[in-house]
């Protein structure tokens, strides 16, 4: 199985070198952005299985990214499909967040922290494996069925 393709949005340094390092020994690509531009100009360019989003970043929140995700700015790609309506967001947290936020934006998941590395590293690899899936169909020309 390939790794998962992965955007890590974090501005903590020691935090994001720590996620980024045991997903990358577990052969996930990991892309990392400090901050909502760097986040969206990620989003914009490459095809992400999962991102892993802080919500307190310094120019703007992570609210921010999932707005433009949903507003059609960012395309995430055909494996959006399998998600059932799901973003592929794993929403990380310093502070409480709301079941009304989460509700609104509907994330795979939301990790306060501290959390767990496991839950991050299952995550990915849900996420690797929705791709493998994905390709899977394409190759026998099953495509995607509401």
């Amino acid at each position: 199985m390939t790794g998962a393709r992965i955007l890590l949005v974090e501005d903590d340094d020691v935090l994001r070198n720590v996620v980024e390092r045991n997903l990358l020994a577990r052969g996930h690509e990991v892309s990392c952005a400090t901050n909502v531009q760097s986040a969206l100009h990620y989003l914009r360019t490459k095809t992400i299985d999962l991102i892993l989003l802080d919500i307190n970043l310094p120019d703007q929140t992570g609210w921010d990214v999932l707005r433009a995700i949903q507003c059609g700015e960012c395309s995430l790609g055909e494996e959006d499909e399998m998600l059932q309506g799901k973003l592929p967001v794993v929403v990380l947290s310093a502070v409480r967040v709301s079941p009304h936020r989460l509700a609104e934006f509907h994330p795979l998941s939301y990790l306060p922290k501290p959390f767990p590395m496991e839950a991050v590293l299952r995550l990915a690899a849900e996420a690797a494996e929705r791709r493998e899936l994905c390709a899977r169909m394409k190759v026998n020309g099953e495509g995607f069925h509401a």
